[in-house]
């Protein structure tokens, strides 16, 4: 009983969306907001094939004001009848922007948002749970009360703390462990057995569900959306579009690598070797191992590691790859990904695709 009436809830959610964002077509695609790589150009092209770009954190928070200017620009030579409710005199951007707690700045944030009104923010990674959350929930919403308020999760625990808060969210990406960035460092699930526990446990919170980590094509979309998805989020197969804000030598990586399984790694290394620290403990990164990490298991000093990839960083594209020192943040679906497409052409194939599966199983019922 409960999964009928999880498929009639996700169904009824899916037309709330369409509702919300009146570009989007069936099945619902999401570009993740991937740090720096995921501008103005992917976000865009994403959403004009009918599904919805974010833009993600810049290196610095004051970015995210300088790419929602970019896209701006952008809109202009974009067709008014591709975004019909989408106002370029200041409201109502056809894009969503992402934010990362921990280390952003939430009155940059306020203020881009004020200025821009991009149609949802995507929240993650704060250092103190929900209460950091709600904070920027409800700042955010001051500022653009029609906006959409997205939270990555990665917990049973988490999607319950966010459905019974005051200030809840509209949207949960559910992100499993197969994903790739920073996700779960210890407590993480595959999207497979965490998702159908989740939409069970917000059941009735009116919380619309999009579903993250390990999908790279319709087969995944369609495996998503028998459990219930209103949609699904994609980062690493959005790495290898044309639009990605990427060096090639990482693209070319993407690319390259296979059996997910055995090349990509949950590890903190690369962001120490990069002098990036302070993230909460609760997170760690998946990315494919590369010199790096094969030296550090080999027990190689980290400070002599150090130096290494401080040359790699100077050899450029060079420095990517199995032999290369620099990270390679990717999803365990990375096997999957085989050439870098438009972005455009990479969501109309997964919807098509998907399509085609689901009249298919239909047909052998």
């Amino acid at each position: 009983m409960n999964t009928i009436r999880n498929a009639m809830s996700s169904g009824a959610a899916r037309k709330h969306l369409s509702n919300v964002f009146s570009w989007i077509k069936s099945p619902f695609i999401v570009g993740a907001p991937m740090r720096v790589m995921s501008g103005p150009r992917l976000a865009l092209a994403v959403s004009k094939a009918g599904g919805l770009g974010f833009i993600g954190p810049g290196a610095k928070p004051e970015d995210t004001a300088t790419d929602l200017k970019k896209l701006r620009k952008l809109l202009k030579d974009v067709p008014g009848s591709t975004f019909p409710d989408a106002d370029l005199a200041g409201k109502r951007l056809p894009v969503g922007v992402g934010f990362q707690l921990w280390n952003g700045d939430l009155n940059s944030a306020t203020k881009a948002v004020k200025e821009h009104h991009p149609c949802a923010a995507w929240l993650f990674a704060p250092r103190h749970g929900q209460e950091e959350l709600d904070e920027w929930t409800a700042r955010l919403r001051e500022v653009s009360p029609d906006m959409h308020i997205w939270i990555q999760v990665g917990t049973l625990k988490e999607s319950i703390e966010a459905a019974k808060s005051d200030h809840r969210p509209d949207v949960l990406v559910i992100q499993g462990a197969e994903a790739g960035g920073h996700g779960r460092a210890t407590d993480g699930m595959g999207i497979m057995t965490l998702f159908p526990e989740v939409a069970d446990g917000i059941r009735d919170s009116g919380i619309s569900l999009i579903a993250a980590g390990g999908i790279a094509d319709g087969r995944g979309v369609a495996a998503a959306l028998a459990l219930g998805a209103q949609g699904v989020a994609m980062g690493t197969r959005f790495l290898a579009s044309t639009e990605a804000r990427i060096s090639k030598g990482y693209q070319n990586e993407v690319v390259r690598a296979t059996d997910g399984a055995r090349s990509t790694t949950k590890t903190m290394l690369y962001n120490h070797l990069r002098g990036t620290v302070g993230w909460p403990e609760q997170y760690s990164p998946r990315g494919i191992a590369n010199k790096s990490w094969h030296d550090h298991q080999a027990g190689v000093p980290f400070e002599e590691l150090k130096r290494l990839h401080g040359e790699a960083e100077k050899s450029g594209d060079a420095g990517w790859g199995p032999e290369g020192r620099l990270a390679t943040h990717a999803g365990a679906a990375v096997g999957l990904v085989h050439s870098v497409e438009y972005a455009g052409s990479l969501v109309k194939r997964m919807q098509d695709e998907t399509k085609a599966i689901v009249q298919g199983l239909h047909a052998d019922v």
